[in-house]
């Protein structure tokens, strides 16, 4: 028990990040979906021979009709649909009411009275006979159509099928009152002015029939029946049998699964998913192991996968847009602006192959977001300017169109099924890429991480800070800029981020800004304040600018990044001319060295310990008095080679090969800055 809790307590780091890559792999898996996936792809076989085994149906299913079927039965449909109207009754009541009325008021006379007793009777019988046959009202629904259409009437609701000449109209059941009372002017005026529609269009009720009948049709035809042989491997993939194909496909994803089938779902997800993880904690291990030990950077990465995973379900499940309008390479991007190539290559490589495992057409979908994936990435090598990530969206665009234009052609045989708006998802995606821009400035800000683009700004000289410097100690400015052209160059020939090292290479002693003038350097006129102090007070003015240099960088906010060059430039070397100046005015006394050494920490990377060796390197050519080849030589060798033995270099990924290579490098530079003439051979 006792190591187990002495083993956790010492494992903090990599409990943590087992933790992270179990939390990560839980996630992905509660994305995927939870039912099997159809095994077989069948897309691109259309009219082609199957190259698969014989495919037998495992259960009974329905052939589902296709596009074209349901739109043949909804467009049937409508042509047969008959409209609904409705019989309003109360109107002939109304219609009766107001004749009679009109009647007794235009009655006044005896004579017109008796006329009333002989036609009314009649009147209010042709009113009955119109009305009960019914005037239709126009309509849309009507227009244009031949006297023997059809159309159903809702009377008492009761639907009763009638032909159009079955009703009268407003002209016509005039006519027919002409007909039948001509010779009464003024009834016959009265019995007109009673005339009015009946039979009105129901919409209502006609679109709820129709929507009915569309909701009636039904999305399967005949039955394949367990254990019935679909296709024969060989056998051409005509119309029919895909229909029947994609039927079982559709089945198969639809069905509810048991709990084992589950069970078995879920096992096959964590072992595939698991085992992609797996690979890519080894990569970083075996070669970015600053990424793998920083659990910060651990957890950058795999949210930035786990994202991708749910936005790669989020397309899945609509059915409003592509899957292929998610700008997919923006995670090589993101992860190329903070990383090398090939680890913005390999994490997406990992991602997509997660993600195929979820979506259809899964050998087209990995091919086309990896080709893109790899352009983004080659397109910004070096992330300098912001004109490179519209290149960028452009070059992924034309990859993405290009490969799914090729990998189109060999499916259909042909381009008459790629239509534009294939392309304008694509287009949308590459657009969707710009995006990387701004979250490449939300993720340094959450995650401490620095950028190419930060780097870029943070190197400009014109810099608040780099003025002040320059204003208040131009010498250590000019020091500087040496070391910065320098440390560059160097970090190139061994490969290194130039940028991050030129950006640590002016700030890293900002901190002589305090004190310029006890720096020699910056000193004018003879004037060494040094010569009234002793020589362990002179020793800690010059240590001090290391802690004086970060805290002017926590304070104007530079990058964790550029603090560690000023923690680390001169590691825990000693100030050795006021040391061995003690030792020589002092050899009887008991040196305490902890004066005159510099607090560290030691380098830790290849950059700053490459800045370690120019800074000093840079420094100290400033006190020769003689440059030729063989001073700048001795110098380099003995700067270089008293750091090494001064184990300054033990915790840095720098190798032997490394400082031979540098050190030709320093030799080669400063032969150029103080323009010394190669000796030729006599």
């Amino acid at each position: 028990m006792k190591k187990v809790v002495s083993f956790i307590r010492h494992s903090h780091p990599e409990i943590y990040k087992a933790i992270l890559f179990v939390i990560a792999i839980g996630l992905i898996v509660y994305i995927f979906p939870k039912q099997g996936k159809f095994k077989y792809e069948y897309k691109n076989l259309k009219g082609k021979p199957w190259h698969h085994d014989d495919l037998i149906a495992p259960f009974d299913f329905s052939i589902r009709k296709s596009k074209d079927e349901l739109a043949t039965e909804k467009s049937t449909i409508i042509t047969n649909h008959r409209p609904y109207f409705k019989f309003d009754t109360s109107i002939l009541k109304k219609k009766k009411e107001k004749f009679l009325k009109d009647v007794n008021e235009n009655n006044s006379g005896k004579g017109k009275s008796i006329l009333k007793d002989r036609h009314v009777s009649l009147c209010l019988y042709l009113l009955d006979s119109i009305y009960s046959k019914g005037i239709i009202e126009p309509n849309k629904a009507i227009e244009d159509k031949p006297a023997d259409y059809t159309v159903f009437v809702l009377k008492n609701n009761v639907a009763e099928e009638k032909d159009l000449n079955d009703f009268y109209t407003i002209k016509s059941a005039y006519e027919f009152i002409q007909q039948k009372i001509s010779d009464n002017v003024n009834l016959s005026q009265l019995l007109e002015n009673a005339i009015a529609h009946n039979v009105f269009y129901d919409k209502v009720t006609s679109d709820k029939v129709l929507n009915q009948s569309m909701e009636d049709i039904l999305p399967s035809r005949d039955i394949i029946v367990k254990d019935q042989k679909i296709i024969s491997k060989g056998d051409i993939v005509d119309l029919e049998k895909y229909q029947v194909i994609e039927s079982l496909q559709y089945e198969y994803d639809s069905q509810e699964h048991g709990t084992t089938n589950f069970a078995f779902i879920l096992l096959g997800q964590l072992i595939l998913v698991t085992i992609t993880m797996a690979i890519l904690t080894m990569f970083l291990f075996v070669f970015r192991k600053e990424i793998y030990s920083d659990n910060a950077k651990i957890t950058f990465v795999l949210l930035l996968m786990v994202l991708q995973v749910l936005m790669a379900k989020m397309a899945v499940n609509s059915q409003t847009f592509s899957l292929y309008l998610l700008p997919f390479c923006i995670l090589p991007v993101v992860i190329r602006a903070f990383y090398d190539t090939r680890v913005a290559l390999f994490v997406h490589l990992v991602t997509i192959l997660i993600i195929s495992f979820m979506v259809p057409n899964r050998f087209e979908f990995a091919f086309i977001q990896l080709l893109g994936g790899m352009v983004a990435i080659f397109s910004i090598v070096n992330m300098r300017n912001r004109s490179q990530i519209f290149i960028s969206a452009l070059l992924i665009f034309f990859t993405y169109s290009i490969s799914y234009f090729g990998i189109t052609i060999i499916q259909e045989g042909g381009s008459d099924v790629i239509t534009w708006y294939d392309f304008a998802w694509f287009g949308v995606s590459a657009l969707l890429t710009i995006f990387s821009y701004p979250l490449i400035f939300v993720f340094e800000k959450l995650f401490g991480f620095i950028s190419d683009v930060s780097l870029l700004e943070l190197s400009d000289t014109n810099r608040k800070l780099l003025r002040e410097l320059a204003s208040r100690a131009p010498g250590t400015f000019q020091h500087s800029l040496q070391v910065a052209n320098l440390a560059e160059d160097a970090i190139y020939a061994i490969g290194g981020n130039t940028l991050l090292i030129r950006a640590g290479a002016l700030y890293h002693d900002i901190g002589k800004m305090e004190m310029p003038m006890y720096f020699i350097e910056n000193q004018a006129g003879g004037v060494n304040p040094h010569g009234e102090m002793s020589f362990d007070e002179s020793a800690s003015i010059i240590i001090s600018h290391v802690i004086k240099g970060i805290e002017i960088a926590k304070k104007n906010n530079l990058p964790e990044q550029i603090i560690d060059f000023i923690r680390t430039h001169h590691g825990t070397t000693i100030t050795a001319y006021f040391y061995r100046s003690f030792q020589n005015t002092f050899p009887e006394e008991q040196v305490d060295e902890s004066k005159f050494h510099y607090p560290g920490p030691i380098p830790f990377s290849k950059e700053t310990a490459v800045l370690m060796m120019a800074d000093s390197v840079e420094a100290a050519s400033r006190s020769l008095k003689k440059y030729d080849a063989e001073t700048i030589d001795a110098l380099v060798e003995k700067i270089i080679g008293s750091q090494i033995e001064q184990q300054q270099f033990i915790n840095s990924d720098i190798t032997f090969k490394d400082i031979t290579t540098l050190k030709k490098m320093f030799k080669k530079k400063l032969m150029n800055i103080y323009h010394v003439r190669v000796e030729y051979p006599r």
